[in-house]
C-alpha cells in the first residue's frame, strides 16, 4: 500500500496555514492526491467532472446566493419590513410561531432547502420581526434588536431539526437506526418517523411559549 497519495492532506494543512483561496487549495489537494495515486492528468479531470454532475445540486447554490445578494442590494429587507408595517397586531413571536409552523411542516414532508439562515432568515424573517417588535415596542435597544435576531435563527434551527426527522428518508434516520441495530433493536425506518412526531409537537409548543415570552420581555418596562 502507498502512502504518496496522503501528501495531498499537506497541501490542504499548508494552504490553509498561508490562508489561500479554499477553493484553490482543496483543487490543488484534489489534483496532487489523484497523480500520486497513478492517475493521469485526464483522468484526474474526468473524475472532477463526474463528481460535479453526480451532485450537481451543490450548483445551485452559487445560483441562488448571488440572487439574494441582488434582491437585498435593491430594498428587499426594506420591502419586508414594510410590509409587515400593515398588520398592527403582528408581534416577533406570532411572526416567528408561523415561520417555525412553516419550517416544521416543509422539513417534514423533505423539503429541507426551502428556507434556511441566508435564503429566509437574513433577508426576509429578520427583518420582518425586527419590524413586528418595534411597531409593537418602539424602537429597540441593540441589546434587544440581536435577541431578535438570534431567536429568529433559532427559530430556524428548531423548526428544521425536529421536523426532518419525520422524513424517514434522511440521514439522521438511518444513522439512528443503523445506531439501534448494533443493540438489537430493529426499527423499520417509517417507525422512527412516526415516533418523531411527537418530539416534534414537543419542541413547537416549547419553542412557540419561548418566543410568546420574548414579547412579554420586549415589552416589558415600555407600557
Amino acid at each position: 500500500m502507498s502512502y504518496l497519495p496522503l501528501l495531498g492532506i499537506l497541501v490542504v494543512v499548508a494552504g490553509f496555514a498561508l490562508r489561500l483561496n479554499p477553493m484553490l487549495v482543496v483543487t490543488a489537494s484534489a489534483l496532487v492526491t489523484g497523480l500520486l495515486a497513478g492517475m493521469g492528468p485526464v483522468e484526474v479531470i474526468s473524475a472532477f467532472g463526474k463528481a460535479f454532475n453526480d451532485n450537481r445540486i451543490i450548483a445551485i447554490v452559487w445560483i441562488v446566493l448571488p440572487v439574494i445578494g441582488l434582491l437585498e442590494r435593491y430594498g428587499l429587507q426594506q420591502r419586508a419590513r414594510a410590509v409587515i408595517g400593515g398588520f398592527r397586531r403582528a408581534t416577533a413571536g406570532r411572526l416567528l410561531i408561523l415561520y417555525l409552523l412553516y419550517r416544521q411542516i416543509t422539513a417534514a414532508i423533505g423539503l429541507h432547502s426551502t428556507a434556511g439562515h441566508p435564503q429566509t432568515v437574513r433577508p426576509l424573517v429578520a427583518p420582518m420581526a425586527l419590524a413586528a417588535a418595534e411597531q409593537q415596542h418602539g424602537a429597540l435597544t441593540e441589546d434587544e434588536a440581536e435577541t431578535v435576531k438570534a431567536n429568529a435563527a433559532a427559530t430556524d434551527n428548531v423548526g428544521l431539526f425536529f421536523g426532518e426527522d419525520i422524513f424517514f428518508a434522511i440521514g439522521s434516520i438511518v444513522l439512528i437506526q443503523a445506531t439501534l441495530s448494533t443493540y438489537g433493536i430493529l426499527l423499520a425506518p417509517l417507525e422512527l418517523a412516526v415516533w418523531a412526531i411527537p418530539t416534534a409537537i414537543a419542541a413547537f409548543v416549547i419553542h412557540a411559549a419561548r418566543l410568546l415570552l420574548l414579547d412579554r420581555r420586549l415589552g416589558r418596562g415600555r407600557t
